[in-house]
């Protein structure tokens, strides 16, 4: 690890390279609203699905890259498999990032409702 100017340590190449690989799956819309919704609570892959709006099979490939990267977890329940994210930082990072930019769309989308009125 290096120091930089700010006095912080720069991370290994590993940390980047898995920290890179982790924001490239959240990067796809899809596993993106999965994980918003997982950080709201527990789901099955089907209730996972119609939240969503994704086909079974294709939400359970996002899952299982999701699982594999560690973003999320699962457990059986019967015959269910239960999904969850059990790392608070991950639940914080999703629910800040999508948080901050629904309310910069609002703002944004307010700001340009009320140019269209005053300009009518």
């Amino acid at each position: 690890m290096t120091e930089n100017a700010a006095g912080f340590d720069d991370p290994p190449a590993e940390v980047l390279a898995e920290a890179a690989a982790a924001f490239g799956l959240l990067a796809a819309p899809a596993r993106l609203h999965l994980m918003w919704a997982l950080s709201q609570g527990e789901s099955d892959v089907t209730h996972l699905a119609d939240r969503v709006g994704g086909a079974l099979p294709a939400v359970s490939q996002h899952l299982a890259k999701l699982k594999l990267a560690g973003l999320v977890r699962s457990r059986r329940e019967g015959r269910r498999q239960v999904y969850y994210i059990d790392d608070p930082d991950v639940v914080t990072l999703v629910r800040v990032m999508v948080g901050q930019l629904t309310a910069r769309s609002q703002h944004t989308s307010a700001a340009v409702h009320g140019l269209r009125r005053s300009s009518g």
